[in-house]
């Protein structure tokens, strides 16, 4: 058993087009395939944080998203990980334990 976090945002650099600053259109399409891949994730203001069985499996999730904007010119994408054995529902997890420590709900 093996719990794959991978946190990551992903976006156009260039102009593509598009009106002002603003790349949730983009965003938006990640997303949706995301959703629709089954992976459990969780949307943040800043990227998305998934939780895998496997390498292999977090990277295809990471190539998924790619293939949403192959239509850009450029596409910026940072990402980490946390690999774990032996552990699972982490993305869950995490954030209970923390809940448990202090005692109260936290805004996640």
């Amino acid at each position: 058993m093996l719990s794959v976090l991978l946190e990551f945002a992903m976006f156009p650099t260039s102009d593509d087009g598009r009106e002002g600053s603003s790349v949730s259109k983009e965003v938006s399409k990640v997303i949706d395939a995301i959703d629709k891949s089954g992976i459990p994730y969780q949307l943040t203001a800043m990227g998305t944080i998934i939780e895998a069985s496997s390498m292999k499996e977090a990277l295809s999730i990471v190539e998924l998203a790619y293939e949403q904007l192959e239509d850009c010119d450029r596409v910026y994408s940072s990402l980490k990980f946390d690999i774990r054995k032996n552990c699972e529902n982490r993305l869950k997890t995490k954030v209970e334990k923390v809940e448990k420590t202090l005692n109260r709900k936290v805004n996640s």
